[in-house]
């Protein structure tokens, strides 16, 4: 074939998962998640919530049960259960009138026997089953009202076989004698492998020769006798729920009805020995059940049977999506059934929450600990502490005054980046930019770089530098149940997560101490910190919490100490000689006695010190503002919402001791 005879048709991908599709993005996971853990949840906890709220553009669990339930509603409140009653009444009908007419028109026909054919038409029972079954044994004078009345036979015969075989109806439309006797067949031979089965006598071979003879009446394809088994059960379990969700007059008609089924009590017969020996083999199946329909659509056996196997389909989706059994997972979910009742883009939803739940619990960013339970893991808080970082810069970003102070000099670190050279420089070269700078040069003067270059001084750069200290942090974080209480808890926390980000990747060489103070105070590393839960516990302990502080600043006596502290009240709480917490409200003069006293220390140390003031309290006010002034400090009121960037801007003044550039450090 020649190229230009050749094509191409392009589609959807079909057959499992896009295998170009992006990998799934965890970020917005991690971060809903961090926020709930940080909130107080557990991590199993923030993460079933999230796959039960989903993403800014996912489904989650919560709608997908939603459009379950919706869909489940829909097929109750559209459908009726006498659609084979009404097609049979129908054909009954046309049946006794090509009859009546028949006999209108045949005037040879004796008088008496005309008067007693009109006679046992017009005395028909009202029951339609009773009807049909008493016209049996009569003698058709009309071919067409003859073919109509054998058209309810074949209508009932391929109905009952549409409840336990699906598609039979269609199939074995307008069937001949042959037709029928394979069914037969293929009935007599199931009820034997299934009965073999239940004594356990049955063979692989067995199941290979039944499929080899009768494959065609089982477009499910089973792989095995089991699956044979569940195919068939689920069907004829779905079947009986049918007949129990009609009323006792429906069941009672159509139980009159079947023996009419193609003529053949056999077929009946076989029927209920199938019935039999699935109840037997699966037991667990749901025989019993019923649903109320209460639509306007009349359904058929066959077509009722399938609409039960869906309803029992989503019954077991929902339980499914619901995730309330033990050990449950999203694995466990039937993709193949979400995207038969409700789509394929249900089913990419779930395949996605599910690929979240697998990253989350198995790509190392939740671990279990030692009791067992599941915590963020080191890596999901470096994740997060990116992320927060990002935000905390482009907050900062915003703000007026700042400006770039990045300082040329030999004591400085260097940035990464480079400069050109001015006058008085005295840092390294930086000799690639040089040399490249060169290169352009000769060749836009139209040189040759390979027959030699001659530096000039716009060539040149330098390599930049910042002028910092190494510093010695201590974040203090006011953990007293008014902090939650005012929505200031997760705040707090993303604060933190976010200066220990900074501090572990952008500024090494500094030590940053997290330090918590409730009616105690302790010193903890980030992921303590980010799961602490709430404690309805009063006081508010900074005396104990600076006391920490300076502990760890006499710990780094080479460093600059910096202190940060966030806090929404007064202290209420100090320590006392023999380790026990003191509360008093209104604040106990001693407790202000010694928590200054402790102040006292830290500035004679040369702690550069910010108190970040959170509320509107004037008597929080006030105490900050003259415990700053007795250290030389500063005072920040940030909305909760700019706390993270008021930290990290504090610290970076700490640092460059003034203005300093917003974003280099966050890169």
């Amino acid at each position: 074939m020649s190229a230009h005879n050749r094509s191409s048709r392009y589609g959807r991908f079909a057959g499992g998962p896009d295998p170009l599709a992006p990998p799934v993005d965890l970020a917005e996971a991690l971060e809903a998640i961090a926020e709930e853990v940080m909130a107080g949840y557990s991590p199993r906890h923030a993460l079933q919530e999230f796959l039960r709220r989903g993403g800014r553009n996912r489904d989650g669990l919560d709608d997908l049960a939603g459009r379950v339930q919706q869909r489940r509603r829909d097929l109750l409140g559209r459908h009726r259960l006498d659609g084979t009653l009404s097609e049979v009444r129908k054909l009954l009908d046309t049946a006794v009138l090509e009859e009546r007419k028949q006999l209108v028109r045949d005037a040879m026909m004796d008088n008496t026997d005309r008067a007693f054919r009109e006679m046992r038409l017009q005395n028909l029972p009202y029951s339609t089953a009773a009807a049909v079954n008493e016209l049996s044994s009569y003698d058709w004078q009309s071919g067409a009202a003859r073919e109509a009345y054998e058209q309810i036979k074949d209508l009932l015969g391929r109905e009952v076989l549409d409840q336990r075989f699906a598609g039979m109806k269609q199939a074995l439309e307008n069937a001949t004698e042959a037709d029928r006797a394979a069914v037969s067949g293929m009935l007599q031979d199931l009820n034997n492998l299934l009965e073999k089965h239940r004594r356990g006598e049955d063979t692989d071979e067995d199941f290979q020769e039944f499929m080899a003879q009768h494959g065609q009446f089982f477009p499910e394809n089973p792989q095995s006798v089991e699956e044979l088994i569940d195919a068939l059960a689920q069907r004829s379990a779905a079947a009986q729920r049918l007949l129990q969700s009609m009323s006792q007059e429906q069941r009672d008609e159509l139980m009159r009805l079947s023996g009419q089924a193609f003529g053949s009590a056999q077929l009946m017969a076989q029927l209920d020995q199938l019935d039999s020996n699935l109840r037997a083999l699966r037991p667990g199946e749901d025989w019993s059940g019923s649903e109320r329909f209460d639509g306007q659509e009349g359904l058929g056996l066959g077509d009722g049977t399938g609409v039960l196997q869906d309803i029992a389909e989503l019954d077991q989706l929902a339980e499914q999506l619901s995730q309330s059994y033990s050990g449950s997972r999203l694995d466990d979910l039937d993709l193949d059934a979400l995207a038969r009742q409700l789509g394929p883009d249900a089913a990419v939803s779930a395949r996605t929450l599910a690929e979240i739940e697998r990253a989350m619990q198995d790509g190392g960013y939740l671990r279990r600990d030692t009791d067992g339970g599941l915590r963020l893991s080191p890596q999901a808080m470096r994740r997060l502490g990116k992320s927060l970082l990002r935000d905390t810069a482009t907050q900062l970003s915003g703000r007026q005054g700042r400006r770039d102070t990045r300082v040329a000099g030999a004591a400085g670190e260097q940035t990464g980046s480079s400069r050109e050279w001015q006058f008085g420089d005295a840092e390294p070269w930086d000799v690639t930019r040089t040399i490249t700078n060169a290169i352009r040069r000769t060749m836009a003067d139209g040189g040759d770089p390979a027959r030699g270059l001659r530096l000039g001084m716009g060539d040149i750069e330098v390599a930049e530098t910042e002028a910092r200290t190494q510093a010695a942090v201590a974040l203090l974080a006011d953990v007293s149940f008014s902090m939650a209480a005012e929505g200031r808890w997760v705040p707090m926390k993303r604060t933190a997560l976010a200066l220990h980000h900074l501090v572990s990747t952008r500024f090494r060489g500094d030590r940053l101490q997290l330090i918590t103070f409730g009616r105690y105070a302790q010193a903890m590393d980030i992921g303590e910190l980010t799961a602490l839960p709430v404690v309805r516990e009063q006081g508010t302990n900074l005396h104990h919490g600076l006391l920490l502080a300076n502990r760890f600043f006499r710990r780094h006596p080479s460093m600059q100490p910096v202190l940060l502290v966030v806090t929404d009240g007064e202290p209420t709480a100090h320590l006392l000689a023999d380790g026990e917490s003191w509360f008093s409200w209104p604040p106990d003069p001693e407790t202000i006695r010694v928590t200054v006293a402790e102040l006292d220390r830290l500035g004679r140390a040369g702690v550069q010190a910010t108190f970040f003031r959170l509320g509107g309290d004037p008597a929080l006010e006030r105490f900050v503002q003259r415990m700053a002034r007795r250290i030389d400090g500063r005072v920040v009121a940030p909305d909760v919402g700019d706390l993270g960037a008021a930290v990290v801007g504090e610290y970076l003044r700490a640092h460059f001791h003034g203005p300093y550039d917003d974003t280099d450090w966050a890169s």
